[in-house]
């Protein structure tokens, strides 16, 4: 039988991952507790490691506070590559599949183009960095891997932009939405069938890929969609970057080429809207 262990199970895509293994009847997936599978915890992996023997083993711990790692860097730079390269020494031990997933962050996003795997990598903020650190670490320890970078997650679980415009949208009469950064909102539960699809189809063409949902709008839209589907009356307002300060710099444009992994895997990915239809609606049966 052949082992999957997901680690970082309780955020947001750990939960996906779950559920698409319900759903599917995908056994032997195990989904270890934090206090059992800290990946910034030595002891702690490598008993995991010890338990479960995994095939596979799949990343989903991450330090994603774009903002607070400016200020935390330390931090960050602990979660997202010291703690990657604890997972790939044990993955090298137990001879263990890694995939591990990273982000649109990892490009300066300057560029109007949807980016490739193979396109030059400038983060332009202290989490994209460090999210590249970890992308570099396993690159130099493992041979059998899939990196798989993605953006603007959002699902029925956790925090995210999805959650927060409907909390928003039923408490204020108007919202500013910045209008001019582009990318794809990726429902978490499509990511998640991505991997397992991966993962079951025991392919060997390691290395990294991209995905993301189809399609490409700006967080304005996304913002607009989500209050047109749910039915939430609020006045949007467009606002520029400029007009928006954050810590952390953001990429103009986070769009994707997905060719890679659909040519590879046969993968049929949903467009944006469609997937943002189906979490609504699940959002509004809870």
């Amino acid at each position: 039988m052949v082992n999957i262990v997901i680690f970082g199970a309780s955020g947001q895509l750990g939960q996906c991952l779950k559920r698409v293994v319900e759903s599917e009847g995908i056994e032997s997936v195990y989904f270890p507790p934090e206090s059992e599978a800290n990946i910034l915890d030595n002891i702690a992996l490598k008993n995991a490691f010890d338990k479960y023997k995994p095939a596979y083993i799949v990343n989903c711990a991450a330090y994603t506070a774009v903002d607070k790692a400016e200020d935390d860097a330390e931090m960050a730079l602990k979660v997202n590559k010291t703690g990657v390269e604890n997972l790939s020494r044990l993955c090298v031990e137990y001879n263990s599949t890694f995939i591990h997933i990273s982000t649109d962050f990892v490009f300066k996003g300057d560029e109007p183009t949807p980016r490739t795997e193979t396109d030059a990598t400038k983060p332009v903020s202290v989490y994209g960095q460090t999210k590249l650190d970890g992308e570099q670490v396993i690159e130099e320890m493992l041979l059998q891997y899939f990196i798989i970078r993605t953006g603007w997650l959002y699902s029925e679980y956790g925090n995210n932009f999805v959650k927060t415009m409907l909390k928003l949208g039923s408490e204020r009469n108007e919202l500013k939405i910045i209008a001019d950064q582009a990318g794809t909102p990726t429902y978490a539960i499509d990511l998640a069938a991505c991997i397992m699809q991966i993962i079951t189809s025991k392919s060997t063409a390691y290395g990294v890929y991209h995905y993301s949902n189809e399609g490409i709008t700006s967080w304005y839209d996304f913002a607009k969609a989500i209050f047109d589907i749910s039915g939430t009356q609020v006045k949007t307002i467009p606002v520029k970057t400029s007009e928006y300060v954050t810590k952390a710099m953001r990429p103009a444009y986070s769009v994707m080429d997905k060719s890679k992994i659909k040519q590879q895997f046969g993968m049929e990915i949903p467009y944006w809207r469609d997937s943002l239809i189906t979490c609504i609606g699940r959002l509004q049966q809870l």
